[in-house]
């Protein structure tokens, strides 16, 4: 039955999650109600285990698309990579609850922006080119990479609010350019929890499968009917992300 429940749970996941990102609000929770004795790094290693392949398959498909600026974005997945693994190793011996009230505030600072700012990405007009944008986007790996491997609630739609706010992109564009850094950051945490076994291979490979139909199902909706549409799903997910970071903060 546990099973069942996780898996259905990272399908839904998967949707989402190739849209905006934000698929770890559905999936963590139902682990946790799943498994309320494990050990919460086993649960975000078997949350990686199957996460990681629904942003893989997404970012392949946007890919087939969407023309991503592969000269920015190669650095950028580096990047959160190699910051995300130095999170993932950090939260094995620091607790991130200090993170926790301050999330809701920052994500409402999101939220906030972007209803103010209706025009906001939905014109893909890339700001830079060259050096100047990959470094950019580096940072951007870097900072969301660590925070991913080191907490990790709301990081596709961190990734897609900075591609947007800060490099110019329009949402459907970010989107898919977070795919890629996502799935660097998923791996690199991933690799992290294995070498620690923080990872239940018995139930990954279901919620894996799972993951990626969700994934599928969604980068074609998403392609289906443009930027106007990731926008709308943002602003449901970051609003979605106030209330569950907010409830863990404030009344747990």
């Amino acid at each position: 039955m546990e099973l069942l429940i996780v898996s259905l749970a990272s399908l839904l996941a998967g949707f989402v999650d190739s849209i905006v990102g934000g698929g770890g609000l559905i999936l963590v929770p139902a682990l946790f109600a799943a498994f309320p004795a494990a050990h919460p790094a086993t649960l975000f290693g078997t949350n990686k285990g199957a996460s990681v392949w629904g942003t893989a398959m997404a970012t392949w498909q946007y890919g087939r698309r969407v023309e991503l600026r592969w000269p920015a974005l190669l650095p950028a997945a580096l990047a959160g990579f190699l910051a995300s693994f130095a999170g993932a190793w950090l939260v094995t011996v620091l607790s991130p609850t200090y993170l926790r009230k301050a999330l809701p505030l920052v994500l409402l600072a999101v939220l906030v922006y972007t209803l103010i700012k209706k025009e906001m990405g939905r014109t893909h007009a890339p700001r830079f080119t060259g050096s100047t944008e990959a470094l950019l986007a580096a940072g951007i790996g870097a900072v969301i990479g660590f925070y991913d491997g080191f907490f990790g609630p709301g990081t596709g739609s961190f990734l897609v609010f900075l591609f947007v706010r800060l490099l110019g992109y329009d949402f459907l564009n970010a989107s898919a350019s977070a795919k890629l850094i996502n799935t660097a950051t998923n791996s690199a945490a991933l690799i992290l929890f294995m070498l620690k076994g923080h990872v239940w291979w018995h139930f990954v490979l279901a919620m894996a499968l799972a993951n990626v139909l969700g994934s599928v199902l969604g980068t074609r909706l998403a392609l289906k009917h443009g930027t106007g549409f990731v926008r709308a799903v943002f602003i449901l997910v970051v609003l979605a992300l106030i209330l569950k970071t907010s409830y863990d903060a404030f009344l747990r």
